[in-house]
């Protein structure tokens, strides 16, 4: 027997987490004096490794941008937007926002944050994120009118200049110095300075094993109670640690005998076995859950024909997806919404073979009749992230079976986010379809969803241009009434199915775990954070 056969499972993570934490070798402080300080460990759902939060959507690199950079608004868990860097006023006419931001905010580097660095924070911000891109389209100025008020006029009337600039997740609003700002949205940042609650540890950033953060000592927090991405971001710690583990049994490991304290998303099959455990905590805190798609790229054969769209369309269900993705029908729910189920704009229209999984024999007609001629679907498989294994293996299967050839192409999921920006051809290194997840606080309307938007080269990966959804989505931002609003959301779903904009494979929650010896975890969250954590010893 080897001398590593013969090691406890326990001391066989200790081990592996050790040598993962001996990899830091650029680590500014010793050993002793970090086993000082009051540090969580963290194991996250994706490796960390792109880290500019504007450059992609990623949820791995916007809760990353939570960790170093802060908003001018924050939304609460009764998703009402709140002041958060900033305070605002709006004139009369509804016409004139005017944003002075509070006391006290600093750079990482020391420097004052000024109105002049918001605003191209959000200049950067809105040319990415569709919900800042109809923002400034209503817009006739943006300015900064001295060093602490930023004043936005606008063309019209517009009904989401708060909602759009206080968004909670991917592409979050995120406030940087004007230097780093005036970075091209497609290039990314040279620096990670934010003014945040914590500070980016350049020194130790290992991408793909380690990224460390610091209490930001200088932050000053807002008075109010901690609620979702608003109100008193008070650290009680004094580091973060997420460390990488792609094998999902060692991280459990590590967690159960405290290794690690904290892990966003175990592994569903065991947990009856966490939840019983007296060490630990279990539960959901995204109480909104996340829907998981699929987005085909609109500029290269065959999906670049909307017959083959549709095709693959109705060969798709949700049911098969989610028995993969989850298996657990406790945590998932087969939901034909777009714009998510428990939601105001919840309808069924168009969703029928989705949700039934009758689809497979009209794709198999339409495939035909559309003339595909066999040119493969290049579909990107990230195999390292646990809640996007499954999604492309199954996506495979039923394409497939409807008589698609695939090429399923395996990496881990930071190469899959690099990879997806790109506009090569699938031969040169593109590809023709991928998969996510979406909370439903970026899916639950169409201005703010990051895939229905269908601008052509402005839209996210997959760069579908399509008029008549921009239409109907400048018709839904102008509406006043709420059933105007169901109505239009009915037609864009419509739209959306039709033209298969993407593909909504599903509604789930995913629980995480942590030791009983921290506390303070935030519920109601579409993103994990964390201050108002704390470690007792």
């Amino acid at each position: 027997m080897s001398h590593t056969s013969r090691r406890s499972s326990s001391a066989l993570v200790s081990w592996f987490v050790a040598s993962v934490m001996a990899l830091s070798s650029a680590a500014v402080m010793s050993p002793a004096l970090a086993a000082a300080k009051k540090t969580i460990t963290a194991v996250m759902h994706s490796d960390l490794r792109v880290i500019d939060p504007v450059f992609t959507p990623a949820y791995i690199t916007r809760d990353h941008g939570y960790m170093v950079y802060d908003t001018l608004l924050g939304t609460d868990a009764n998703f009402q937007v709140q002041p958060q860097m900033a305070e605002w006023k709006v004139s009369d006419d509804k016409l004139t926002y005017t944003f002075t931001l509070r006391d006290g905010l600093k750079w990482h580097d020391g420097t004052d944050v000024t109105a002049e660095d918001c605003v191209a924070s959000l200049q950067r911000w809105s040319r990415n994120d569709s919900m800042g891109q109809k923002l400034m389209d209503a817009t006739a100025s943006l300015e900064a009118t001295d060093a602490k008020t930023i004043t936005l006029k606008l063309k019209e009337s517009y009904g989401l200049v708060l909602e759009s600039i206080g968004k909670p997740s991917s592409y979050v609003p995120f406030m940087m110095p004007k230097r780093l700002a005036e970075t091209p949205p497609n290039q990314q940042i040279s620096e990670q300075i934010g003014s945040g609650p914590f500070k980016f540890v350049k020194a130790e950033f290992q991408p793909g094993v380690k990224a460390v953060y610091e209490k930001n000592t200088g932050y000053v927090p807002r008075k109010e109670p901690p609620s979702w991405t608003a109100g008193g971001k008070v650290v009680k710690v004094d580091r973060v640690e997420w460390i990488s583990m792609p094998d999902a049994q060692t991280a459990v490991n590590a967690l159960q005998s405290g290794d690690i304290d904290f892990m966003e998303f175990p592994p569903l099959d065991l947990e009856p076995v966490l939840s019983a455990s007296p060490d630990l905590t279990m539960n959901v805190l995204n109480k909104f859950g996340y829907q998981t798609l699929g987005r085909m790229n609109f500029l290269f054969p065959p999906f670049d024909n909307v017959k083959i769209r549709r095709a693959a369309f109705l060969a798709l269900n949700q049911k098969d997806v989610l028995d993969a993705l989850v298996g657990n029908s406790k945590y998932y729910k087969v939901c034909g919404a777009v714009f998510g189920c428990g939601t105001p704009l919840e309808t069924e229209l168009g969703s029928e073979t989705l949700v039934k999984g009758n689809g497979m024999e009209q794709a198999k007609k339409l495939l035909a009749e559309a003339g595909y001629d066999g040119t493969p679907v290049v579909i990107l498989a990230p195999g390292d992230a646990i809640t996007l294994k499954a999604q492309p293996v199954i996506a495979a299967q039923l394409l497939r079976a409807a008589g698609f050839k695939v090429d399923l192409q395996t990496t881990d999921w930071q190469t899959v986010v690099t990879r997806r920006a790109s506009q090569k051809s699938p031969k040169e290194g593109g590809w023709n379809m991928f998969f996510t997840n979406s909370v439903i606080a970026d899916s639950g309307n169409p201005i703010g969803s990051t895939f229905v938007g269908a601008r052509g080269q402005k839209s996210p990966f997959g760069w579908p241009d399509d008029p008549k959804m921009e239409e109907l989505r400048d018709a839904f931002a102008k509406a006043g009434k709420p059933e105007d609003q169901k109505r239009i959301a009915a037609e864009i779903q419509q739209e959306v199915y039709d033209q298969v904009i993407y593909v909504p494979l599903g509604q789930w929650f995913m629980p995480s775990a942590w030791r009983k010896s921290v506390t303070g975890m935030l519920e109601g969250q579409a993103v994990p954070v964390f201050w108002n954590v704390d470690k007792s010893e």
